[in-house]
């Protein structure tokens, strides 16, 4: 029931992005400088903390570089489907392919997170659960909001989101498996969610978001992102 929860999160923040009628490149940039900022407080205030209770911080380097190159090669892919696709707008297309890759993959650990969670204790699983069920909103807003705008319909981007959460259920059902008897993995898997996450901030969405628009109002949509993301890992 509460990866059901988790899960429904993300799936409401794909409706809301895809059935605003969003028009306003100054909103879609704040949009997106948004999600950055809440995916930059999920790297450094909860998954790297976490990585580093768990494994050492050579291992915890290694599992961001092993994501940080996988992300490059998923954008590589995708730029490749692009070519072929003259109905979209690539650039926003490809940042909401790329950023729904990478909520997939952080997804996973996360997953792995919960399952292990509650195999330690329930209150933790809980805990971990809520963190993560506030930040899959505006994730889902993140994800849907510029494949809509890239050219797909409203059903396809929340379809497209969807897809993106289910990676949570697997890896909470692998971390209620794995949880206590491999713990190192469950490391390794935050570590490489954090670098997957750091390349779709610094290379996809803050380069995307200052294309559209130049101006300072989307910088405090990445500060208020940051704030947000902040207080939900500390709850």
């Amino acid at each position: 029931m509460v990866l059901f929860l988790v899960c429904l999160e993300l799936l409401f923040g794909g409706i809301i992005g895809a059935y605003l009628n969003i028009t306003s490149k100054k909103f879609l940039s704040f949009i997106l400088e948004f999600a950055s900022g809440i995916m930059t407080a999920i790297i450094c205030f909860n998954l790297i903390p976490e990585s580093l209770k768990i494994i050492n911080i050579s291992l915890t380097v290694s599992g961001i570089l092993i994501g940080i190159f996988t992300m490059i090669y998923c954008s590589k892919i995708v730029d490749k489907r692009l070519l072929n696709d003259k109905k979209t707008n690539n650039n926003l297309f490809k940042s909401g392919i790329v950023i729904a890759i990478g909520i997939a993959i952080h997804n996973l650990p996360e997953g792995l997170a919960i399952g292990a969670g509650f195999e330690s204790s329930e209150s933790l699983g809980y805990t971990l659960a809520l963190a993560i069920a506030i930040h899959d909103i505006p994730e889902g807003i993140s994800v849907a909001l510029p494949i809509k705008s890239g050219g797909y319909s409203k059903t396809k981007s929340v379809l497209i989101t969807a897809l993106s959460g289910f990676t949570t259920a697997i890896g909470a059902t692998l971390g209620a498996i794995i949880g206590s008897i491999s713990p190192t993995l469950i490391g390794l898997s935050l570590s490489f969610a954090s670098g997957a996450m750091l390349y779709i901030v610094s290379c996809e969405l803050i380069p995307e978001s200052k294309s559209i628009y130049k101006g300072n109002f989307s910088s405090f949509g990445n500060i208020l992102g940051l704030l947000l993301g902040l207080i939900s890992t500390c709850i």
